[in-house]
């Protein structure tokens, strides 16, 4: 599922807003730099997240035979494909 820039800046938000309240955290940064940062690695991950489900797809596309989305046999294999693309970067 892809987000709008201000869905990710919403969580960055409350990251940073987040760990603002946690006692044991201390920002050795000022809290804008800390935000944004956290947008970084989000839009990060969102775009791993969207090239592994595009590998999943792939592989499912280049089955034999067609197999439907929303079938029991595709989420299977989905989920199969999906867990193998994050195996492979090691996440």
């Amino acid at each position: 599922m892809r987000l709008s820039r201000d869905k990710v800046n919403k969580l960055a938000h409350t990251v940073a807003d987040s760990l603002a309240e946690v006692e044991n955290v201390d920002f050795i940064e000022d809290r804008n730099t800390i935000r944004m940062e956290c947008r970084k690695i989000l839009e990060e991950l969102f775009a791993a997240e969207a090239k592994i489900d595009a590998a999943a797809r792939l592989k499912i596309e280049s089955q034999k035979r067609i197999i439907p989305e929303g079938t029991q046999e595709w989420d299977i294999l989905y989920r199969k494909y999906y867990n193998d693309e994050v195996k492979k970067l090691g996440i």
